[in-house]
């Protein structure tokens, strides 16, 4: 069965707004090594619509930054999906997933390959409630950030969820990487 992943950047105080947190070449080279692991991508339109056409073009152009480059190559050769109930079509042809998620991406786990990622927050809290994130992977940035969209605002969790650390890395000075599996 292929674990369904949660990976995603947040400051401290669990801001995850992406224009407010480092986009360092350390967070991008962690990231694009972690999406090696990675064959299927699930996202939600908004995070589609802010992800593909900038990382598309990133690939294209070449910043010349070892991690920067090598995140872009990454993501952008996996496949996608998208959950939309309002693109008429994707641009580029990805699947839409318009209705019963839950179950879509429990098929998907049953499937052979790698791992599946998951993207944008409505769908991550959507899928952590639903008990399918098997691993998370959090980046957390030295910064507080006091306002703004927070991870798990949207969520409306049963029961608490108990996680395994099962690795650390410390990024640069003050980013910290954790890997946790769910228990």
């Amino acid at each position: 069965m292929r674990n369904v992943i949660c990976a995603m950047n947040l400051s401290i105080d669990g801001c995850y707004d992406h224009t407010k947190l480092s986009g360092s070449e350390a967070i991008h080279q962690y990231f694009a090594d972690l999406l090696k692991e990675v064959d299927l991508g699930i996202s939600g339109r908004k995070m589609y619509e802010l992800m593909n056409p900038y990382w598309q073009e990133a690939a294209k152009e070449r910043s010349g930054v070892k991690g920067t480059d090598d995140f872009a190559d990454t993501i952008t050769a996996i496949e996608s999906i998208v959950v939309s109930r309002t693109m008429p079509e994707v641009p580029g042809g990805p699947r839409i997933i318009r209705d019963n998620v839950a179950d879509e991406v429990r098929k998907l786990k049953q499937l052979p390959g790698k791992k599946i990622s998951i993207g944008g927050i409505s769908l991550r809290s959507q899928l952590i409630a639903e008990g399918l994130i098997d691993e998370f992977y959090f980046v957390i940035q030295p910064i507080l950030i006091g306002k703004g969209p927070k991870f798990l605002d949207e969520t409306g969790l049963p029961d608490s969820l108990k996680l395994e650390l099962v690795d650390t890395k410390i990024l640069e000075p003050g980013c910290v990487a954790m890997h946790y599996l769910k228990k």
